[in-house]
């Protein structure tokens, strides 16, 4: 089979996805998309895309099986520790002076990022005065970040990149161990809201004085991009800050005069006053 048909089959499957379903994959960069529908080919033993597309619309349990392939969850606690450190030393800092926050984890996943500033908020005493935002357009991985529950044996690796991003307390004081997972402590999530939201399709979020949005750009087209950014660029408040983390830059997007670097090695924004 050709290129050309195949990318023809993945258009097509994204569209009946799209009308069928709302949910609107049809932005996502085809060599992203084509590495993850690879997968899910496996996965329903199906040898064309287009015999996929029959699974989906003909066969309830398989589009949410689906949705998983194409929302990719893969995250840990305080990932990347020198993005987080950084928000610890240099943007809380300048959050402190508020006297209310609102954090947006635009594409939380499974939760990972929005349990990690929980407890740095908590280690900074700035927790009661912060309402933390998880949103993810996957209802599956929602429902895991909500439970807080983690394999535990990935414990040590949460515990090390706490640690590194300046933790100031031991990580086991946030969870509990047992049956092979750990369950964080549900007084870390008392202020925060797990929604349904999607950079693709919804509107402005709020006004937020933090977004941190990593490992979800490099997903997208550069329309889409644009796009993201823009909507981050109006949920946030005059000098609020956007954090995309090491891979990821606004440098080629059409809102990058909109913001300054403020932590450029871990590629944290500032949005410029006048904005």
């Amino acid at each position: 089979m050709t290129d050309r048909i195949i990318d023809l089959e993945i258009k097509l499957l994204l569209e009946a996805v799209f009308e069928q379903f709302h949910y609107d994959f049809r932005g996502y960069s085809m060599a992203s998309i084509k590495r993850r529908l690879r997968q899910a080919l496996t996965h329903f033993r199906c040898e064309t895309v287009s015999q996929l597309q029959g699974r989906v619309l003909h066969e309830a349990d398989a589009f949410p099986q689906l949705l998983s392939y194409l929302t990719v969850q893969v995250s840990e606690l305080f990932r990347d520790p020198t993005y987080f450190k950084a928000l610890r030393e240099q943007v809380l800092p300048h959050l402190r002076t508020y006297p209310s926050l609102k954090i947006w984890v635009a594409g939380c996943g499974d939760g990972e990022e929005v349990y990690s500033l929980a407890i740095m908020l908590r280690e900074e005493g700035l927790e009661d005065r912060t309402l933390i935002y998880g949103t993810d357009v996957n209802p599956k991985a929602l429902r895991k970040a909500e439970a807080g529950v983690y394999a535990v044996d990935r414990i040590p690796l949460f515990t090390r990149n706490h640690q590194l991003a300046g933790g100031k307390s031991s990580l086991s004081d946030y969870y509990t161990a047992a049956y092979g997972g750990a369950a964080f402590d549900k007084s870390l999530t008392r202020n925060v809201v797990f929604s349904d939201h999607s950079l693709v399709s919804d509107a402005v979020f709020a006004e937020m004085h933090l977004i941190s949005c990593r490992n979800v750009l490099i997903y997208f087209d550069r329309q889409l991009q644009n796009r993201a950014v823009e909507l981050m660029k109006e949920s946030l408040i005059r000098r609020g800050f956007l954090g995309l983390g090491s891979r990821e830059t606004l440098r080629f997007t059409e809102h990058a005069e909109a913001f300054t670097d403020f932590a450029k090695d871990v590629r944290i924004y500032q949005k410029r006053g006048d904005q």
